[in-house]
């Protein structure tokens, strides 16, 4: 018999090889799918119905509804679906999410088993690694990551012993959990949460959970009670993902969570009831020969004769992963179905719990996810609003960057992933915008209207290098700070009343940018950039006389050059913007 600290670094071995199948399949299956998910997601969930179908298929087609619901929680991040949208969303991921369970009992559970197969089939993807072609890399990458992940389920059973009730520490530790009632099941729940939690996927977790309650050492309710938390496990990912966004992606992973809980809290009510349903419905759909209820040893020996027990027993170990994988259908199925009514209360009761504090917000979309209106002048004007909020937001950037300039190191670290994060918004919302504008150019314009689009594609570029620039700011400020050099209070103060200055050109702009583009007041916008220039060569002498009288080290200079001329860019992309919107109405 093998030491119980070798069974288990095995049991754990197999199941990071399952991991690393599944994760490698998830992601290559996501690179083939590419940016058609962006618009499957985009174009399905204009009501709750066909937001459900996109979840299920989604996660359906990618295996993974920890990766479903992460990608949902980026694209509500940056405004690209609303709450209630990623709700129905995040609905249909439950259900398609059980389709791994119901793959894995088929093909590795069955009579045949796909595993016998798990090196061929791997054999299989060689060639494919070596083409040139990038597709067929993600195929070959999708294939092995499959084989993979049988050959781990594989390993997972071989290592699971037939005689594991003779280990005695896991019999004691089974037997002590089983002995609390009620207790016990809510035990069992909290442990396939942990699990799951630990994993970071729900697949792995309910595979291992097949694997032990087909060798015997646990029974089907312990099993379907693992499952339920399992379900809370998953939501997890999502939340860890969330953490660093905005608070509609925070909503929107919190509202994953509530409703596996709400899912978990009544079925823990109704579960001895359904439980029985799911076993009388496996006997019935051929699943099952005897009803799974008799994996429970008291039950087997008090109801089926002595000289049948075992055979009895063999084969409902047999059925239990196929009982599981219905159970945990019908259990999403149901919670599903009851919530897909009730999504608008979800959203607001997320919305209650996570106010939205003033300055939390992020880029964001707001205008033109409704799509093209019925006249390209209509939808330019949907763009026009949609480029204000994004400059505004831009505006919003600059000003946190401004607040964390006198923040201590550690505290300016939190402030620097907040602006990253901010700054990849910004780059996904220029490229939504630009995408729009394409779309809207397609149409028959006048010749103004054909201007104003092309001064749209070069303000919304401009806005976005303000962003990079801020960020720039930022990485500098932070090299500052690992560099642990100190400004002196008056170098400080110069940097500020730069800022103020780029700070200004930036409000300006978006000043301009609320107004009729034809009719821009250019005035404001020039003296700012003309102070903006006066002051940054009035700081570059400063400079090079501080240099020459040693009055601050040669890399105190560079970092405080480095902020300077990254303002002064900030004024310049303002600048632009003011001079694009003055090409309109003008022959170019």
């Amino acid at each position: 018999m093998k030491s119980e600290i070798i069974l288990i670094l095995q049991l754990i071995g197999s199941l990071t090889l399952f991991l690393y199948g599944m994760k490698m399949m998830s992601e290559s299956l996501q690179k083939l799918a590419g940016n058609k998910m962006r618009s499957i997601l985009a174009s399905m969930t204009s009501n709750r119905f066909k937001g459900l179908l996109t979840g299920i298929f989604i996660t359906a087609l990618i295996q993974s509804s920890s990766a479903a619901t992460v990608m949902v929680v980026s694209f509500v991040n940056a405004g690209l679906l609303d709450l209630v949208g990623s709700i129905s969303i995040v609905l249909g991921a439950n259900i398609g999410t059980t389709i791994t369970s119901w793959l894995v009992s088929v093909l590795g559970f069955g009579k045949f088993s796909i595993s016998d197969l798990a090196l061929p089939i791997i054999g299989i993807a060689l060639p494919l690694l070596f083409s040139q072609k990038r597709s067929r890399k993600n195929v070959g990458e999708m294939i092995i990551g499959f084989g993979t992940l049988f050959l781990a389920l594989r390993f997972l059973q071989e290592c699971m012993p037939a005689n594991i009730q003779e280990y005695t520490s896991v019999r004691n530790f089974v037997h002590a959990i089983n002995s609390h009632g009620i207790l016990s099941r809510l035990i069992f729940v909290l442990i396939g949460a942990l699990m799951t939690s630990l994993f970071q996927s729900s697949s792995a977790t309910i595979a291992l959970t097949l694997v032990i309650c087909s060798s015997g050492l646990i029974g089907l309710e312990e099993s379907a009670a693992m499952i339920m938390g399992e379900n809370i496990g998953t939501t997890i990912t999502a939340n860890l993902a969330a953490s660093v966004a905005n608070v509609q992606a925070k909503r929107t992973a919190l509202s994953h969570l509530l409703i596996n809980v709400f899912g978990v809290t009544w079925m823990f009510c109704l579960f001895p009831y359904f439980l029985n349903m799911v076993c009388d419905l496996s006997v019935f759909l051929h699943i099952a020969e005897y009803s799974p209820m008799y994996s429970n040893q008291a039950l087997l020996q008090a109801e089926i004769p002595p000289y049948m027990q075992d055979t009895v027993r063999a084969a409902v170990l047999a059925s239990l992963p196929l009982t599981l994988s219905l159970f945990n259908t019908l259990f999403n199925c149901i919670n599903v179905f009851i919530l897909i009514f009730f999504i608008k209360p979800v959203a607001r009761v997320v919305a209650y719990l996570l106010p939205i504090k003033e300055g939390e917000e992020g880029f964001t979309l707001k205008h033109i996810k409704i799509g093209l209106l019925s006249t390209p002048e209509a939808s330019l004007f949907q763009a026009h609003q949609e480029i204000l909020l994004y400059g505004q937001n831009t505006l919003k950037m600059f000003q946190r960057m401004e607040a964390a300039y006198d923040l201590p190191a550690n505290e300016f670290e939190k402030a620097m992933d907040k602006l990253r994060k901010m700054e990849d918004e910004s780059d996904l919302v220029e490229v939504e915008i630009a995408n729009y504008l394409t779309k809207v150019s397609e149409s028959r314009m006048s010749t103004e209207s054909t201007q104003r689009i092309r001064a749209m594609f070069k303000i919304v570029s401009e806005i976005e290098s303000i962003a990079d620039t801020t960020l720039h700011i930022a990485g500098t400020i932070d090299r500052r700070n690992e560099q642990k050099i100190s400004f002196s209070p008056e170098l400080s103060e110069k940097i500020r009343r730069m800022f103020a200055l780029a700070e200004e050109s930036i409000a300006v702009m978006c000043l301009n940018l609320a107004g009729e583009y034809k009719a821009v007041v250019s005035k404001k916008a020039y003296e700012v950039e003309n102070e903006i220039n006066a002051y940054r060569t009035t700081l570059k002498q400063e400079h090079m006389k501080a240099i020459e009288e040693q009055r601050y080290s040669y890399s105190t200079g560079i970092l405080l050059n480095d902020i300077v001329s990254e303002c002064e860019k900030a004024g310049d992309y303002a600048i632009n913007v003011t001079q694009a919107m003055q090409e309109i109405g003008h022959e170019q």
